[in-house]
């Protein structure tokens, strides 16, 4: 892991808490279910909306609204009342215009990295809500390069480092998800480091072969990330 020309990081829950408002959200639709089905037909009702959707309307906010309304048309038969459809549309105002709480080391460690390394911020989603959410985390400064993407994977991932002219053994990803953050880097080639949020979203969820989780390193917070890199270098 030495000689890198370039460490990237994830954003939501790598760099700030993110899905712990969905869990929220989540669980206050549960509740506006309950008088038509037990919460876990509910939750798997909207795993299956999420999974036929993303495709279509990509991740963030918006997307999950759509598939919240979605979802609950089909959980009443048609039959939803305009309020809960209210309620939903407020529940989605507030997590987009709620505040972005950084996760604890995280400003120490951009801090500490910066004087070294070329920074990016290395994110997928929708670009209006990720464009609000790094300018009310107050950490743009500390990235030399700040990129959103719609998808998460190795051709992506091969396509960006083409663009900066960085070849993968000289790149690192450090983020939260095995699926988008960590497997596509060890299949192209580069480094990873997995630090895990403490919720995984069902759709992040990945299990790595053998060959795959040797080829990463994990830690259980990104305050640990500076003395890795400097015992790998």
């Amino acid at each position: 892991m030495s000689d890198l020309d370039l460490i990237a990081f994830d954003a939501d829950d790598t760099l700030w808490h993110n899905e712990s408002k969905f869990a929220a959200a989540q669980a206050n639709f549960r509740q506006m279910m309950a008088a038509y089905h037990p919460g876990d037909v509910v939750d798997e009702a909207l795993n299956q909306t999420e999974r036929e959707n993303i495709h279509h309307y990509g991740y963030g906010v918006k997307s999950y609204t759509l598939s919240l309304i979605e979802t609950a048309i089909r959980l009443t038969d048609g039959q939803l009342p305009a309020s809960v459809i209210q309620k939903v549309l407020d529940g989605a105002k507030e997590m987009i215009t709620d505040a972005v709480e950084p996760l604890e080391h995280v400003e120490d460690v951009l801090a500490q990295l910066k004087p070294t390394y070329p920074l990016m911020l290395l994110t997928k989603g929708d670009l209006f809500e990720q464009d609000a959410k790094i300018a009310k985390s107050g950490l743009a400064s500390y990235f030399t390069h700040i990129e959103v993407v719609s998808e998460k994977n190795a051709q992506v991932y091969a396509a960006l480092l083409e663009k900066y002219g960085i070849a993968p053994a000289r790149f690192l990803m450090v983020g939260n998800s095995l699926r988008s953050d960590i497997l596509p880097i060890v299949e192209i080639g580069g480094h990873a480091v997995h630090i895990p949020y403490h919720i995984t979203w069902v759709h992040e969820v990945a299990t790595p072969s053998q060959e795959h989780a040797d080829g990463y390193e994990q830690l259980e917070h990104i305050g640990q990330l500076p003395a890795l890199l400097a015992q790998k270098g």
